[in-house]
């Protein structure tokens, strides 16, 4: 509990860092970039903006990441106006930020004299599990009920198209998510030069 309680802390203090609000900037701007590109099919939409709020949560905590992620969603929706603005699905933003930040920071320091540890891909594939399972269909399928975005009368048909759609791109979330993320975090520890931290 000392230590969970502790990255939030760490967390916490990183925003004193320029470097930490540059990044985090770039990355939510990413993160719209990638939001402009969905894919809506039906009920079900496709994107990958996941992985900009993923590589926050990783570098830089669950605090960061968490008001990146409701950031993001603010941000995407003065950007793109869809209907009224609704706080509930910033709150999702802002808990889908906090799955990456706890599961990931300070938990993924390049491995000494290796390319690649596993368990850096396991930890990953866990967050984006329970941010599908969580947020996705959880959360994001009982809002859109609620608001009226999915009739009742398509009910069936919309909640299975979601968890279709969830379940097959699972496989390639979880492969994007360990190949970008441990990209993304080389490529700081170059940029910056310094070790992420363990916890």
């Amino acid at each position: 509990m000392k230590r969970f309680l502790s990255s939030f802390r760490s967390s916490a203090l990183e925003l004193r860092d320029l470097r930490c609000v540059l990044v985090t900037g770039l990355l939510i701007a990413l993160s719209m970039i990638i939001e402009a590109h969905t894919i809506i099919i039906g009920f079900a939409k496709i994107n990958f903006a996941y992985l900009a709020t993923a590589a926050i949560g990783m570098l830089y905590g669950p605090v960061v990441s968490a008001f990146a992620g409701g950031i993001c969603d603010i941000v995407g929706f003065l950007a793109k106006p869809d209907g009224g603005f609704l706080p509930l699905y910033t709150l999702f933003g802002v808990g889908q930020g906090l799955i990456y930040g706890m599961i990931a920071y300070h938990k993924l320091p390049l491995a000494q004299g290796k390319r690649y540890d596993i368990s850096m891909a396991i930890r990953l594939s866990i967050a984006r599990v329970l941010d599908v399972v969580i947020i996705n269909l959880l959360c994001n399928t009982a809002a859109n009920l609620y608001y009226g975005f999915i009739p009742d009368e398509a009910y069936t048909a919309a909640v299975t198209a979601r968890v279709i759609k969830n379940v097959v791109l699972l496989p390639v979330d979880i492969l994007l998510i360990s190949v970008v993320l441990i990209a993304v975090l080389k490529a700081y520890h170059i940029v910056f030069g310094k070790q992420q931290r363990l916890a």
